[in-house]
């Protein structure tokens, strides 16, 4: 269907490229998320002070570029254009900003999953009771962690989360980053099922 990575792109309105992360992900607009949007207002909790929502992420050309992805999921060929860019990575994180956009939108991420078995999917999400509506259908290659609410706070009760630690210890796996200039390098945890938690150091 597609000839070029050229045309692939230009239907899913560009891939996300962070400095942190080891593969290309797909930012949507934090305003767009359904829970993380009625976080925000709240001291204390993991939106309260989104990263995303600041520093070059907040920069107009960055958001614009985030609404257009919004419009693209809308397109026919969203799928297939995400399945032959991802097909190549070997990893892929959904949502370096933003969050599930209702069943729909997991439906196509769940055909992209499909259709890219051999790349390993990490989707971190705090829409739970759409994914508890749909457990039986996440593929082996996708991690869906579900996100604690607030800093500090205990971790969901899901196969796979992560939560936010700043006061109290780290719940499971900490994550490395901090001690390696805020970059993933080498590591892979969060796509790795036996992970049950993951707890990021607050930023």
């Amino acid at each position: 269907m597609f000839n070029t990575k050229k045309e692939a792109l230009e239907v899913v309105a560009g891939l996300s490229q962070t400095s942190k992360m080891p593969c290309p992900s797909y930012g949507l607009p934090i305003d767009e998320c359904p829970t993380g949007s009625k976080l925000r207002p709240i001291p204390g909790s993991t939106c309260y002070d989104c990263y995303a929502g600041k520093g070059r992420c907040a920069m107009p050309n960055v958001v614009s570029a985030q609404y257009r992805r919004v419009e693209a999921l809308k397109d026919l060929a969203w799928v297939p254009a995400m399945i032959y860019l991802i097909k190549p990575l070997p990893h892929f994180r959904w949502h370096c900003s933003g969050d599930l956009l209702g069943q729909w939108h997991l439906d196509k991420i769940i055909a992209v999953c499909k259709g890219t078995p051999n790349t390993k999917h990490w989707l971190p999400s705090r829409e739970y009771k759409l994914i508890k509506d749909n457990l039986h259908r996440i593929p082996d290659n996708l991690v869906v962690r579900m996100s604690s609410p607030m800093i500090d706070g205990a971790a969901p009760a899901f196969k796979n989360t992560s939560t936010v630690h700043r006061e109290a210890p780290a719940i499971g796996t900490s994550c490395p980053a901090i001690d390696q200039g805020g970059k993933c390098e080498d590591c892979r945890m969060c796509f790795d099922k036996r992970r049950k938690n993951i707890s990021y150091n607050y930023h």
